[in-house]
């Protein structure tokens, strides 16, 4: 496995690979649902890349950004594991040397979810993505579904702009209690872990949003949103874990049935 630093010297590397690319991008941490991005790529390319960058455009939030767990030597090891082909992990000034003067802007859905109580998140994950996309040229890059929002994001601005890559959607991992496997989860207390399984239990269930909501806040998460629309159930919601407030995503997709008894519950709410 090969691990670059210098993206001058990747790419110079990169013109000398033949065959099909998959690309995993991540920001570090890494946990079982990135090795089934990783597995996956490797299964279906003959050269797999990941990128390990913590991208600070992306955090709204100083403290979230220095709370994230950084576990370089860990994560390379895991990825030789895997049979991850290459590795990049570049400095800020080299993938932001134009010191974020030129940004990608979607202006309608990344306003929504997410985008609502995180401004500027996107346009730094668009950005820091198109970014890289240029840098490997990859076949085909691999996203969890756990971020739906940035999955569907990510695969307009490519259709958008005519990239020539494939962007594929892979299965959120969880524990066998339900929760969305996250680097995040890290940052979680023992009490706070215990708590956390409670999100997608909940959004599972048929009542409304707004008593999903309220349900949540009852077993202490402070709930940014949940948010049922086009089949599919997404919710953002913190947890006070020590001096950190640990913010966890998730999304279910319903059936038909679901679907029509929490739209009959939203409608009987006065």
């Amino acid at each position: 496995m090969k691990v670059f630093e210098s993206l001058s010297e990747w790419r110079t590397w990169r013109r000398t690979l033949s065959g099909s690319v998959g690309f995993v991008p991540t920001m570090g941490a890494l946990h079982e649902g990135h090795a089934a991005l990783l597995q996956r790529s490797v299964v279906e390319n003959d050269h797999t890349v990941l990128s390990i960058y913590l991208n600070p455009t992306q955090f709204n939030n100083a403290g979230d950004l220095d709370a994230y767990p950084r576990t370089l030597e860990r994560d390379l090891k895991f990825a030789s594991s895997l049979g991850v082909s290459v590795v990049l992990t570049p400095a800020y000034e080299e993938v932001y040397a134009d010191g974020y003067r030129f940004q990608v802007e979607e202006n309608e859905f990344s306003r929504e979810l997410c985008g609502s109580h995180r401004p500027g998140h996107f346009s730094g994950v668009l950005t820091v993505v198109m970014k890289l996309l240029n840098l490997v040229r990859p076949d085909r890059a691999y996203f969890g579904e756990k971020d739906f929002q940035q999955y569907l994001l990510i695969a307009d601005m490519c259709a958008a702009f005519f990239m020539d890559v494939d962007i594929v959607p892979c299965t959120t991992v969880r524990a066998p209690d339900g929760l969305a496997l996250s680097s995040r989860n890290a940052l979680l207390d023992c009490a706070g872990r215990a708590r956390a399984a409670r999100l997608n239990q909940l959004i599972r269930c048929d009542e409304s949003d707004a008593v999903v909501a309220q349900r949540l806040a009852e077993q202490g998460f402070s709930v940014d949103y949940v948010v049922t629309r086009q089949g599919r159930r997404f919710v953002a919601a913190g947890l006070v874990c020590g001096e950190h407030t640990v913010r966890l995503i998730d999304n279910v997709e319903l059936d038909d049935r679901s679907e029509a008894l929490i739209s009959a519950s939203r409608a009987a709410v006065p």
